[in-house]
């Protein structure tokens, strides 16, 4: 936080920040932006190839939310898109190739080890997004395929357009999704019989079923309107202590994965350090007083 520094440290806060905005600019698959006060946008940004995700993009989503955890002027993101799609999934061409790289070999305990590695590192990825602290809302228009339903299961919160719609498309192409949409969707609807069915079948399922199923939160007319309102609602989040948002972020997924008594155990281990923090009087005394605008310190 800021309390007590130097004005000499703010000033190398903040040439910091600005190298790792100036930074991002240089991505080839994203697009990033401060869309608003401590909010960033990080659009997806291959319209050309339907916004196929590659290799690049897939080190890119990676290496962008690891920057944006560490970047005191962020505070929330939202994960969009331009172009006709949202994405539609895993590059083939990039298949292609691990498969000739898996064909340079002959031993087959080789052959997986290259496998292993090339799940592994796109698994990472993505994880990134859930391991960034600060909460990713995703806004997705029209097609969301493959690996843009791992990559939006990752994310915290999803809304969508009227004309959206998703596809697990894995047995389609004769494998098993590896990056994550079978270990976390199954958990963010609450039905694993319809999760099953949406596996097993790879069929089409559009906005209004993923609205009924619980897998996004808001369906809107359009684009436009869509970014409009998750916009305002970052805005929202953002205006909150990144102390408590953050925290609460951290022991929604710690919980998720862990019995009801392990979830209790972190946050208490937590709190009793973080109860302690100049985010909670000021929240409190703004609630106290009826102040609609505390302002937080960065962290």
């Amino acid at each position: 936080m800021f309390l007590g520094i130097s004005n000499f440290q703010r000033g190398i806060l903040f040439f910091r920040n600005i190298s790792k905005i100036s930074a991002m600019s240089q991505y080839h698959t994203l697009k990033i932006e401060k869309s608003k006060e401590f909010v960033f946008s990080v659009q997806i940004n291959r319209p050309e190839k339907a916004n196929a995700m590659n290799k690049t993009m897939w080190l890119e989503i990676g290496k962008c939310f690891n920057e944006l955890n560490e970047n005191t002027d962020c505070r929330v993101i939202v994960l969009s898109a331009n172009g006709k799609y949202f994405t539609s999934g895993i590059d083939l061409f990039d298949l292609m190739n691990v498969g000739q790289e898996v064909a340079n070999h002959d031993d087959i305990a080789r052959k997986s080890k290259v496998l292993r590695c090339f799940i592994k590192t796109y698994q990472d990825c993505l994880t990134a997004i859930e391991k960034c602290d600060k909460p990713v809302l995703t806004a997705i228009h029209n097609g969301c395929i493959g690996g843009g339903v791992d990559l939006v299961s990752a994310a915290d919160v999803r809304y969508c357009t009227d004309d959206a719609w998703f596809q697990l498309k894995e047995t389609e192409i004769g494998m098993a999704a590896d990056v994550g949409t079978l270990q976390r969707m199954q958990k963010s609807i609450g039905s694993m019989s319809t999760f099953n069915e949406l596996a097993f079948t790879a069929r089409k399922f559009h906005s209004k079923e993923a609205k009924d199923i619980g897998f996004v939160t808001q369906v809107y007319d359009t684009k436009e309107s869509m970014l409009e309102n998750v916009m305002n609602i970052a805005s929202n989040i953002a205006s909150k202590s990144p102390v408590g948002v953050q925290m609460t972020k951290r022991s929604i997924i710690y919980s998720r994965d862990h019995t009801v008594q392990e979830g209790l155990d972190h946050i208490a281990d937590w709190n009793q350090t973080l109860l302690q923090s100049e985010d909670f009087i000021k929240a409190s005394m703004a609630v106290a007083t009826k102040d609609n605008n505390p302002i937080f310190s960065k962290l």
